[in-house]
């Protein structure tokens, strides 16, 4: 029988065979999320060095691409993005990843989600300000709303939650782990005058997520919503 040294030895020579396996899954991966943070940059939704992106790699062991922390989105390349692990550890690529690394990963772990996108809209600024007293905001009656997983009908109401920003990033991702599992149904969230906060089973899914919900929270602010919460 094989000591707790030994299986530990050979489940992190797994995650290394699977990491270094990967090349290429890894670099088609990073090239996608790239292209996408330029277009969100375009569409105004990551200025400055705001928003991470990342995407699965592989689930077992679960491993990750995501965006060093501290990039232009509107000159994003594939070889600005590491692959980490599950505590959010650089397993391939030069740069540190954002603190927020750590949510992408409780994120992943609760939903199941293949990737995670993170904005910093004007939009999702407003709302996640003036909604915080409640808790959330709820999204109903847009036919927009069928563009998320599983919604066949614009009668359907999308909860966002509201959850306050924090600097503690393990805390962080406990709260948010918290209520992904008390709102399973939710699509994403906002942090308090910070931004949103979506996933989807596959990369496209979650740009589609983030188009819809950056597009729903624009018709509020622009239609005073914001000013009436």
């Amino acid at each position: 029988m094989k000591s707790k040294s030994d299986r530990k030895q050979v489940i992190a020579r797994r995650g290394a065979d699977a990491s270094q396996a990967n090349p290429r899954s890894f670099l088609k991966t990073a090239e996608s999320l790239a292209e996408i943070g330029r277009g969100f940059y375009a569409r105004g939704w990551v200025l400055g060095t705001s928003g991470n992106f990342s995407a699965m790699v592989s689930r077992e062991p679960l491993r990750l691409a995501i965006t060093s922390t501290g990039l232009d989105k509107g000159g994003l390349k594939a070889a600005q993005f590491l692959e980490i692990d599950d505590q959010a550890k650089v397993i391939r690529g030069d740069g540190r990843p954002s603190a927020e690394a750590l949510l992408h990963v409780a994120i992943v772990r609760v939903v199941e989600a293949r990737a995670v996108l993170h904005t910093h809209s004007v939009w999702s600024t407003v709302l996640s300000g003036t909604h915080a007293r409640h808790g959330g905001i709820a999204l109903q009656g847009y036919e927009m709303l069928k563009g998320l997983a599983g919604v066949q009908t614009h009668k359907h109401c999308e909860w966002l939650p509201i959850l306050e920003n924090s600097q503690d990033m393990v805390e962080l991702a406990d709260r948010v782990s918290i209520t992904l599992r008390e709102k399973p149904d939710t699509h994403g969230f906002l942090l308090q005058e910070h931004g949103l906060y979506t996933w989807g089973e596959s990369l496209a899914e979650a740009k589609r997520h983030v188009e819809i919900l950056e597009f729903l929270m624009e018709v509020l602010v622009r239609s005073g919503a914001a000013q009436t919460a």
